[in-house]
């Protein structure tokens, strides 16, 4: 096989074998679903009914705690959570606004959560948060939206 041949072989090969590697595009659920971080958002959200919305609904951007956030989150306060579904429903929706929000596109500002409560927005650099979390990993893209993992759970104000 002359050297051509076996450069192009390779290049297919390559080719081939990476997009056999990447996972076809999917609805949020299922994208956030197939990441190990995850996996406690992905229960969460299943438990609290909103695993359909995030399957069905959009567009959408999630700001999604990965696990170790969960881990920072006061046992007492995650029983709670679990034992109150409409509670639940509310901390998690408190993570999601309507409309496809890149990184690139965030503006500094409040904006509306599907809670009904405010987020707050800033960018600087290529630094994004949401409120007092961090974004670790940004655009995080699914069929029907986006999804950013950040570093805290983030609790919507409680009523006075």
């Amino acid at each position: 096989m002359n050297r051509f041949a076996a450069c192009l072989l390779l290049a297919t090969a390559a080719l081939l074998s990476a997009c056999a590697t990447t996972p076809a595009p999917a609805p949020l659920a299922d994208t956030l679903a197939r990441d190990p971080q995850f996996s406690t958002f992905t229960r969460l959200a299943a438990q609290a009914g909103l695993a359909e919305d995030l399957r069905t609904a959009g567009p959408m951007t999630v700001f999604v705690p990965n696990d170790e956030a969960f881990k920072a989150v006061p046992a007492k306060t995650m029983e709670a959570l679990a034992a109150d579904r409409t509670q639940l429903k509310a901390v998690l929706s408190h993570h999601i606004i309507d409309g496809r929000l890149l990184a690139t596109d965030v503006k500094a500002g409040a904006t509306k959560s599907r809670q009904g409560t405010n987020l707050a927005l800033a960018k600087a650099g290529d630094f994004v948060t949401v409120d007092e979390a961090l974004v670790l990993k940004a655009d995080i893209l699914a069929t029907n939206g986006v999804a950013h993992a950040v570093d805290r759970v983030l609790l919507p104000p409680t009523k006075k």
